[in-house]
């Protein structure tokens, strides 16, 4: 199993519609082989004293894939190709982190 956390930064103001795509992706995503977690999440506001602060137009994407393999083929499948067209014009930059358990 491998883990991906994907940290989508965008271009201002342009959140919601963003998620509105994303969200229509993710039940696709979900269906691909090796596919064992693949969600959007936003930065919390807390009160808790040291932590960065709360970025507005950052989307973190948190994955889970059996494989490698799994998530290569997950990137070159056609719905992921049509989704990054759709919203090529929000994203400013992408950093993705493919992790493996310690």
């Amino acid at each position: 199993m491998i883990h991906v956390i994907a940290t989508l930064h965008l271009q201002s103001g342009c959140r919601q519609e963003f998620l509105a795509e994303f969200k229509q992706l993710v039940p696709e995503v979900r269906a691909e082989a090796g596919c064992l977690e693949y969600a959007p999440a936003v930065d919390l506001s807390t009160s808790i004293p040291g932590l960065p602060a709360e970025r507005s137009d950052a989307i973190t994407v948190v994955e889970k894939w059996e494989s490698v393999e799994s998530l290569a083929a997950h990137l070159n499948a056609p719905h992921m190709l049509r989704y990054r067209e759709r919203v090529k014009d929000m994203l400013v930059s992408a950093d993705i982190r493919v992790l493996q358990p310690a």
